[in-house]
């Protein structure tokens, strides 16, 4: 592997040489901080069992929608990036994992100047010890040296957690989960991190789900104190939202189509949760009754305290055949174009300005950065600005990003990065990535006179360590 890549000191560093170095330093006051990963996907269970890293292909190919979406754009058939594949189609047809890995091999080239690219190079070089590129000539090399990696004893989650320098790391979690793993973990006196639950009801609010019914009955039956329709549904959702937070919980998430929020009265909601129930409801009701139950969401953290974080903007399941065969989270997700500026505003009429309510707005939609978002987390005390997301948590992104919101908002109204992740091997070359655009940006104010060094010194250690924990309330 190319050292002056991989590994080169000055990596995603301004090329400008004296910006470069102020962008050095300010890295350097950065660098060796803690992780804190407020909200991502990896699964806690893995953390308490310790569980071994499966093989290259399982860990590293197939669960990574950045990757598989990529190859098979280059119309590589998506059964040869999955082991598991199987299960959803023709067993027959699910190729082994070292042959997932061949054809990963052959990509490889495709990934140069990806963001993924990048994230896997500084994984191979400094989590897995590779010395050379993945080569489609010799593909079982990189296989084995990974594997091998894998096997050795200390190569397991509990102490990469430590290796990696990760102080905080929240998992995502359904609302009727009984944490018993965030329970294990944060009773074990060897373990020395913080695990958190993130209350994630999305499956529970959307009538169009196609387990909204089923998934509203058992939540009722679990936690609405013998309440029923409306006014039980909300009850148990009052009373899990509470059980996250006795386990450690700082934040709900909210993973939804749009932003739309909605104030319905209390008998309209009702009519219109027992259509749902009944079958009945039409597509309008079906987008009501969600941008309502996001306003309620948002009367809820009101007043408990849950930090409260929206996802929009992604098509979900775009190429419905996909879908069909490998189920969802598998690389056909497109964002699309949304509004914040009317949708939210019924949230912020009532909540805007509330005692210790954060909402904390998320976007794969760029227009909205200097549109909407920095001039509402400008005026709003409880907006803050989500780090870039998903297809804008690259480089060059996150450096539009800072640029877009920074000269309305500042730098006090930003969430932290926000790593998003499954690929628990990941975690450090996402956090280290974000570190360097930071210290990119800052040195390029310092350098234009618009901020001295010594107060970009400050801000760079509040948006790396101060902002994450504020926001969210750590």
């Amino acid at each position: 592997m190319s050292q002056s890549i991989a590994v080169n000191p000055d990596r995603l560093l301004p090329a400008d040489p004296g910006t470069r170095r102020i962008a050095r330093d300010l890295f350097q006051r950065v660098k060796d901080l803690p992780i804190i990963s407020p909200h991502g996907h990896v699964d806690a269970a893995v953390i308490e069992h310790n569980t071994p890293f499966p093989d290259p292909a399982v860990l590293l190919v197939s669960p990574d929608h950045y990757v598989t979406r990529l190859v098979h754009s280059a119309g590589v058939d998506q059964n040869l990036l999955r082991p598991q594949a199987g299960s959803h189609g023709n067993p027959g047809a699910a190729p082994d994992s070292r042959t997932v890995w061949r054809e990963f091999c052959k990509a490889w080239p495709l990934f140069e100047g990806t963001a993924s690219g990048y994230w896997l190079r500084n994984q191979f070089q400094s989590v897995f010890g590779l010395h050379s590129e993945p080569s489609a000539t010799e593909p079982d090399a990189s296989f084995d040296a990974i594997s091998a990696r894998l096997q050795e004893p200390g190569f397991r989650p509990r102490q990469l957690f430590k290796d990696f320098n990760i102080e905080v790391l929240a998992t995502t979690d359904d609302p009727l989960d009984d944490l018993a793993s965030h329970k294990a973990i944060a009773g074990d006196p060897t373990f020395h991190g913080r695990v958190l639950p993130t209350f994630r009801p999305d499956q529970y609010l959307n009538i169009a789900h196609p387990e909204w019914a089923g998934n509203v009955e058992r939540l009722i039956a679990a936690a609405g104190d013998g309440g029923t329709g409306y006014a039980g549904y909300l009850t148990a959702l009052e009373n899990r939202r509470q059980y996250f937070i006795e386990h450690g919980a700082v934040s709900a998430d909210h993973g939804v189509r749009t932003p739309r929020t909605l104030k319905l009265e209390a008998a309209d909601a009702a009519r219109l949760f027992d259509r749902a129930r009944a079958g009945q409801a039409s597509a309008a009701d079906r987008e009501d009754f969600e941008a309502h139950m996001m306003y309620q969401m948002a009367r809820m953290s009101v007043a408990d305290g849950l930090v409260m974080t929206i996802h929009p903007g992604s098509y979900r399941n775009h190429h419905e055949p996909t879908f069909n065969t490998f189920g969802a989270d598998s690389g056909h997700d497109i964002p699309f174009a949304i509004d914040y500026t009317e949708s939210i505003r019924p949230v912020l009429q009532d909540f805007g300005n509330a005692k210790d309510f954060h909402l904390v707005l998320f976007a794969m939609d760029e227009t909205v950065f200097s549109r909407e978002l920095a001039p509402l987390a400008g005026f709003y005390p409880a907006v803050y600005l989500g780090a870039p997301w998903w297809f804008l948590d690259a480089p060059d992104a996150m450096l539009r990003f800072r640029s877009a919101v920074t000269e309305t908002a500042g730098f006090s109204r930003s969430s932290g990065f926000i790593d998003d992740t499954r690929a628990f091997c990941s975690i450090p070359a996402r956090h280290d990535a974000s570190r360097r655009i930071e210290a990119s940006f800052l040195a390029r104010l310092v350098a234009e006179h618009r901020v001295s060094e010594d107060r970009a010194h400050e801000l760079i250690v509040d948006l790396v360590d101060g902002s994450p924990r504020r926001v969210f309330k750590l």
